[in-house]
This record gives C-alpha cells, structure tokens and sequence, in this order.
C-alpha cells in the first residue's frame, strides 16, 4: 500500500485530473491482472496498446490511470494523470511502490549481445560459493537462493522487475546479478534502479528487428554505462573494437578486462580442451571447468567484478575453479559411442563462429564436426544468411532447419538461410525443417569421435510455432536419438 502522492517522484507529470493523495494497493501494466485499489499504467506495446484498456481497467477496480494520451471521458472518482512515456514512469513508481529495492542490495548488470547469461550464472554461482545469498536474473531463470523462478524474458518489465528485486531483498539477498538486454534498457524496464556496477561483455549485430540500425543497438548498450553513479565500476572488454566506447560517457569506476593487452584483469589462455581452461589470470595459473575463448572472456568478467565488488582475489580464483557455466552453453556430452553432442544457444552469427571455432581446436585428428542450426522467426532477417554460411564455413556437414519459427513459415526462413550459400557451402549442407528429425539426421552421420553441435534454443524447454510452445529439449532429444540409433 503506499499513496499514489509518494511514488509519483521523477514522474513528469503532464496533467493531472482528480487526487494524488488516494491509497494504491498495487501497480499494474497488464489490465487483466487489476484488482480494486490498483493503478493502472497504459503502455504502448508492439502487440497492443494499453490504452484501449483503460475502461476495462477502472471496471475492474482502478483507481488511478497513468496514461499518455487522456481518455475523452473520465470515470467519477477515477483519478487520471497523463505523462509523456507511461514506460519510464512505470520503472519511476514501482521502484518507490516497492521501497526502492535495488538501493538495498548490491545489483549488477551484465549487457552485451554475448556472454550475458554465462557471466550473470557464473556471478550467481560464485558468491553464492563464497557464501552470500545472491538472486538471479538471467534468460534462464530466474532464482532467489536456491529457488527457481521461471523466466519468460531476459528482464522483466519494471513492475515484476522490482517486485521481483523486493522478494530478493525480503529474502535476505544482498547480491542480485542480472541480464540487462537491449530492449530493457530502451523500454526503460531498468529506468531508476540502482546499480553497484555493470559489466560489457561484447557487441555484435544483434536485434536489428527491433533497434533497426547497428548504431542504434551500440546506442542503447551505451546509455547503461551512461547511467551509473560515480560509485559504481564499470568493466569493459578491452578486446571488443567497442569495448572503450561503451565507457566513453560513464562517470563510474572504468575497468578493462583482456586475453591480448595489459589491463587491469589480464588473462592468457594455456590449454584449451574439453576438461577445461587453463589460463593465467593476472599471473595466477587457474583451471576452469568452462571450456572455449569465449568463456575465457565471460571468467574475467566475473573474476574483474568479484574484485570490483570487495572480494579476495586469490579467493576468487579458487572458487572460479570449481564452478560450471549456464546450462545450454556449451553443454556438452558423450554418447556410449564416443561421439560428442553439443547444445549451445548460440543464435547469432558471432556466437556461432566462436562455438564453432572451439570445437575445430578441440578435435585431435579429423573428426567431422555437425552442425543443426536454425534461425528464430519474426526476429531480425539480415542474420539468417550470415547464420548458414557460418555454419558451413566452419563445420563438415551442415543441417538447417526450424529454431523457433514464431508465426512464419519455417521453410522460407530456411530460403532466407540458404540465400547466403556459397556453391562451396552448398554442397555441405541439408534442409529438414523438422528439428527432431534434423537431430536425428546428424546423429545418424556422426561416427565414433564426431562432434554434433546443435546450436540456437540451449536452455529453451519449446518451440514455439504459430502463437504456441510446444515442449522441446534439445539435450533430450540429442540424448534420444543416441539411444534410437544405439549410438
């Protein structure tokens, strides 16, 4: 409960008409879920617009409307306030409604279109270790110590977000590391909230679907760093050609983390294979059990924030050793058969490639490497070429079929996919728009010592096709097949 008055702080109040001094019990931005007491706040979304709920809203119980554009007719009783975005005032007045939880807690955010759920996981896992109560936001799940909440985004709009962060806090948390994607912060679902520091991973083309320009995504990314307080850190990597950029504005502490130059978190690979890394990290020798480049730039990211965050290096270190990543990154088996089955939730092209690339310097000899990938419908379309033609480039045998098709067609996102062949690539490769039977399919050609990749769902328990998620795991159906096949 809390009067509507109180949380109206940051809001930029437009017009107002009836009385800020009510009681609210609640915030809602989903119509549906009002009850009486509730303020209801009209956004417009890709799907639909909020506004057109109003009526149905104060039916339900409103007693406060937050809107863009006033209603031709108020309700008696009804008090209506009218800003200029209901999104940033949404995040203004649930992290008041809720008592500003994100003060009460050490949060870090980790942005960038790769790593972001490794680096968020392996935090989580990390001081949980070290013996903190720590939650999680992520693209997996999300979780509050050792409870598991689902999670139907990478960040939840700002009502949950904070009613979210306020269960952590309740809980006894006092580290939360959360995913931070692009279209959070441009929907301004983490507008107000406070962060102890955030972390870069990398940046590559991404959401072009929704940002339109790559300059625009680099934009947004940007506007996180932008936002922190000087006590924040701020860490960067130092090996992305927009790695310096990104902290170009922050008036945080500015951090770099490397494998090729000397900055404050360096690191250098020593071995590479499917037991692990062994690495130096700031002229300490570590094994970890993560495996591939890439994640030996998701470990300075954790290692650098650890530090940032007051903990023992050494210490740090030690427990790093221990740990495993995020499912469906890497995820890596061996078949009764010795063939090698990796899921991955590699879905652009770069996270492709370095997936990709590890597996070539993992083989010992000549092991064919085979790859199932897809690309997601209704989502950006330039990538689906670069997609197929990477996977072939880097793979022995290639099968392209349905990722999560949305409300297209499967097989003409696949003609989008196979636009972007090479004639050398053609011959590599083989459509099956059924998902199972591709898996099936590079089982079925794998040999002792091979290596399936199945790349683009990872964690993703469904596929989602025509308005419904039907149940499927790619790991269960990679494990199946082995077993149909007696491989």
């Amino acid at each position: 409960m809390a009067t509507l008055h109180d949380i109206l702080y940051k809001v930029h109040l437009q017009e107002v008409n009836g009385s800020t001094g009510i009681t609210v019990s609640g915030i809602q931005i989903d119509s549906r879920k009002v009850i009486a007491g509730d303020v209801f706040i009209a956004i417009r979304g890709a799907v639909s617009d909020g506004h057109t709920f109003i009526d149905k809203a104060v039916k339900l119980g409103a007693v406060a409307v937050v809107c863009e554009e006033m209603p031709e007719h108020f309700s008696e009783g009804i008090t209506y306030l009218q800003v200029q975005d209901t999104q940033e005032a949404a995040a203004y007045m649930a992290n008041l409604f809720y008592g500003e939880p994100s003060a009460k807690i050490k949060l870090v955010g980790v942005t960038g279109t790769n790593g972001k759920t490794t680096i968020a996981t392996v935090l989580f896992k990390l001081f949980t270790y070290l013996g903190y109560r720590c939650g999680l936001v992520s693209t997996v799940q999300n979780q509050i110590g050792e409870n598991i909440i689902p999670a139907t985004h990478t960040t939840p709009d700002a009502v949950s977000l904070n009613a979210l962060l306020k269960q952590m806090v309740d809980a006894g948390c006092t580290h939360v590391f959360m995913e931070s994607s692009s279209h959070a912060i441009h929907q301004q679902r983490i507008t107000g909230l406070h962060f102890s520091g955030g972390i870069f991973s990398n940046i590559t083309h991404d959401h072009l679907d929704y940002h339109k320009t790559f300059d625009e995504y680099i934009r947004v990314k940007k506007s996180f760093f932008d936002d922190l307080s000087p006590e924040a850190f701020a860490i960067s990597n130092a090996d992305d050609k927009r790695g310096e950029v990104m902290l170009q504005n922050t008036q945080a502490k500015k951090y770099f983390y490397s494998l090729k130059t000397p900055v404050a978190f360096k690191g250098k690979i020593l071995e590479n294979v499917l037991t692990g890394l062994v690495m130096m990290v700031n002229d300490k020798e570590v094994h970890f059990r993560l495996i591939g480049e890439f994640n030996a730039y998701n470990l300075l990211a954790v290692y650098g924030a650890a530090v940032c965050l007051g903990e023992d290096s050494e210490t740090v270190l030690t427990a790093l050793s221990s740990l495993t990543g995020a499912e469906g990154r890497f995820d890596y088996s061996i078949s009764k058969g010795f063939i090698i089955g990796i899921v991955d939730y590699a879905h652009t092209p770069d996270a492709l490639e370095n997936v990709l690339a590890t597996i070539k310097k993992l083989r010992k000899g000549h092991e064919q490497i085979i790859t199932v990938v897809g690309c997601g419908g209704d989502r950006d379309k330039t990538k689906r070429p670069v997609m197929a033609q990477t996977a072939c480039d880097l793979s022995n045998r290639v099968i392209l079929t349905s990722d999560n098709p949305r409300t297209e067609d499967p097989l003409e996102i696949l003609k989008d996919m196979e636009t972007g062949l090479t004639s050398a690539a053609k011959r590599k490769y083989i459509s099956i728009p059924d998902r199972k039977e591709a898996i099936k399919a590079a089982v079925s050609y794998a040999n002792r010592e091979d290596i399936i990749l199945v790349a683009g769902k990872g964690h993703e328990k469904y596929q989602d096709s025509k308005g419904v998620k039907y149940p499927f795991d790619d790991k269960e159906v990679l494990r199946e097949m082995f077993e149909l096949l007696g491989k």
